[in-house]
């Protein structure tokens, strides 16, 4: 059990003595109080006593510099190490002292730690940061100088469980490494995986704890020892941002998605307007709600009575669309929480993406002060299609569908919007967030979570708000619909200035890519990527295993397909031998029944349709990729034809398998492609990565839920 009282009392002493980091012998104190392993160590404020401690403790010994002053001791020159006899240490100590001054004259010095010299293990680091997106997280990586060289970390939430604590011991590149590799004995991972989650729960039990770097922690076949303590304190790595309950959410998300009546302020009669664009979409895409146009200078719009003021409009209203030039905004949000909306939709630009913060802060102010919800500003506007509501400024979308879409850009809002109308995509929602004052995609998920309408979320983020309260929803959301993520920003801008190695190395793409992998995330790696995931994840039955099998009529495919599923994380069954006889059956002696089975070019329908049947009946096999090559014995649409029926057939029996394919001919694949998409059957042509890429996050989204 950890000690709270033993750390609180160390941590009440800094705050008093005003200091932002603990000394050497403080830091290895609160590692005791939560069972982290430290080498012997006694705090020497002479020779003499260092001596003294050196003999009880054991030589060699490691001394170091103890001051409140002086954060990095080694380039202090404040450690020394190997030290083997007593006369080493008395001038050792003398040195440490002298270097120390030199360095900082007005540092405190506390005096000389006299440790316990570790000779072997192999050294890792441990630690845990306040990252400014995600909130406190624990990094895990090769220790030492290699640290800095390699990068070789990964990243979790704090606290972690022991399982996701064993998962980032086996999550570096070099983990072959901690297992043992020639001759040396595995390392104790249980031992370090401990210091993880104990690590977890202290910076979870005193926020304050801005940085604690453990490096190196010396990992050996009989546990693990924190060499090093550094700990920092900032009493603001405490504050949390302001959230709201799932309830508060629903019910605020519920009336902006289904609200039963819209006020268009600044409604327009005058084409070319937003506030007129806005009317348009609302009438025409048949919203089937009260529009109430807000105009003071218009009687009526689109033959719809128009109000001077949101305040004269008869009755509830639940969403006001705002239209207006951000300078009239505060104004009008005044009279709109008065009215009680639940949601006002901030289209107008000239807030915090121009450097306006006082005015978007105004905003969110006034929007608290009454119980309103904003989305925006800087934004496109957002659709619902169960809803028929279009209340945007672009054009209106009615190919309903179980995709939800969201984007932080307008443009990107565009490409969703084009994409989905020209792949038929149908969609239950596209949402832009804009600068998320306030509604962010935290909020959006919860809302798509409870929607019977949307099967999958699909977001495009530059940044997260409130990275903590999107993980833990994710992951929750994640465990019933596949959530695909577009982060865009992947290229480190440099790691910020930081006092410790895990501050540094945590200032890079690579917490988001670990911490959304955690909660269960499709990260997608481009645009198109991340539409293409949310066209096809849908259609594909989730695999009940990972045997995945690849049927092709062209072995060059073949073996791009291959290199595919490696790079995708698929693995290719290994096929047994009653199975391997069972397709030799159908295909020609000079073909190859392995994995990928390549039935050759020249063979009629019936060996695509026979080796097919054998992939879907055979339970052992659980995912099926296709290769077709276009010949005249077999054409195009004949094989999409002949593939659509024979999946049709064992889905009819209850079969229910993932199967993608890659189409390589001339234009006519184009068609054939198409047809079996428009029959539940992913494929694509000129390409053997992408119907391989849309499975493999198939299969991502499946291990994550835990459906294998």
């Amino acid at each position: 059990m950890a000690d709270r009282a033993a750390v609180e009392k160390i941590l009440d002493q800094v705050a008093a003595e005003g200091r932002s980091s603990l000394t050497a012998p403080e830091g290895r104190a609160v590692c005791e109080a939560y069972g982290i392993p430290t080498p012997a160590e006694r705090l020497a404020t002479s020779a003499g006593d260092a001596v003294a401690h050196a003999e009880v403790i054991g030589l060699p010994v490691v001394l170091k510099i103890v001051s409140p002053d002086i954060l990095h001791k080694t380039e202090a020159g404040g450690v020394l190490v190997g030290l083997q006899d007593a006369e080493a240490v008395k001038a050792g100590y003398e040195k440490i002292v002298e270097n120390a001054k030199a360095y900082d004259a007005d540092a405190r010095i506390l005096g000389v730690q006299v440790q316990q010299m570790l000779t072997e293990g192999q050294e890792v680091i441990i630690g845990s940061v306040t990252d400014p997106t995600f909130g406190k997280v624990v990094a895990f990586g090769l220790g030492g100088v290699l640290v800095e060289v390699l990068k070789d970390v990964t990243f979790r939430l704090a606290p972690t469980t022991a399982e996701e604590a064993l998962s980032m011991v086996d999550g570096i590149q070099a983990a072959e490494i901690l297992r043992g590799v020639r001759g040396s004995d595995p390392v104790d991972r249980d031992a370090l995986a401990a210091v993880i989650t104990a690590l977890g729960e202290l910076v979870t039990d005193f926020p304050q704890l801005s940085e604690v770097d453990l490096n190196p922690v010396l990992a050996t076949a009989r546990g693990a020892t924190a060499v090093d303590v550094r700990v920092l304190v900032d009493p603001d790595a405490a504050k949390e941002p302001r959230r709201f309950t799932q309830e508060e959410i629903l019910a605020s998300m519920n009336r902006i998605m289904k609200p039963a009546s819209i006020a268009v302020i600044g409604a327009s009669a005058e084409a070319g307007k937003i506030g007129n664009s806005v009317m348009k979409n609302l009438v025409n895409g048949g919203y089937a709600g009260e529009i109430h146009p807000i105009n003071p200078k218009a009687a009526e719009i689109l033959d719809r009575k128009a109000y001077p003021s949101i305040a004269d409009v008869p009755g509830d209203v639940d969403v006001a669309v705002f239209a207006i030039p951000a300078k009239f905004v505060p104004a009008a949000l005044e009279e709109a929480g008065k009215k009680g909306v639940a949601g006002a939709i901030l289209i107008p630009s000239g807030f915090g993406e121009t450097g306006n913060i006082e005015l978007q802060d105004q905003v969110v102010a006034i929007a608290r002060r009454h119980g309103v919800r904003v989305l925006g500003p800087n934004i496109y506007g957002y659709y619902y299609t169960p809803e028929n509501l279009s209340a945007t400024f672009c054009t209106p979308y009615d190919v309903k569908g179980g995709v939800a879409l969201s984007s932080q850009s307008g443009g990107i809002g565009m490409a969703i919007l084009g994409f989905s109308r020209s792949a038929k995509m149908g969609v239950s929602s596209i949402v832009g967030v804009g600068n998320k004052a306030d509604i962010d995609e935290d909020d959006l998920l919860t809302f798509f979570e409870h929607d019977e309408n949307t099967e999958l979320i699909a977001m495009h983020l530059e940044d997260l708000k409130d990275g903590r309260a999107f993980a833990e929803t994710a992951k929750r959301v994640s465990q019933r619909k596949p959530v695909v993520v577009l982060k865009a920003g992947r290229t480190s801008q440099g790691a910020k200035a930081a006092s410790s190695h895990t501050g540094a190395l945590a200032g890079n793409d690579k917490v988001y890519d670990d911490i959304l992998r955690q909660s269960g995330v499709v990260r997608a790696p481009g645009l198109n990527d991340m539409l293409e995931y949310a066209r096809g994840i849908p259609l594909l039955p989730a695999p009940k295993g990972e045997n995945v099998v690849i049927i092709t009529g062209a072995g060059g495919s073949g073996v791009l397909l291959s290199d595919a599923c490696v790079d995708n994380g698929l693995r290719l069954m290994e096929i047994p031998p009653d199975l391997d006889t069972a397709f030799r059956e159908f295909i020609p002696p000079f073909g190859a029944a392995g994995n990928p089975v390549d039935i050759t070019g020249g063979e009629p329908p019936s060996t695509y349709r026979n080796t097919i049947a054998l992939g879907l009946e055979d339970d052992r096999i659980h995912a099926l990729i296709l290769g077709y090559w276009h010949t005249i014995v077999t054409p195009p649409m004949v094989f999409a034809e002949l593939v659509s029926e024979v999946v049709g057939e064992y889905r009819a029996k209850g079969i229910h398998k993932p199967v993608v394919a890659s189409l390589s001919g001339d234009v006519e694949v184009e068609e054939a492609s198409a047809y079996l998409y428009d029959h539940g059957v992913v494929a694509y042509p000129y390409t053997t990565e992408k119907p391989v890429a849309v499975l493999g996050a198939k299969y991502r989204w499946a291990r994550a839920a835990g459906l294998l």
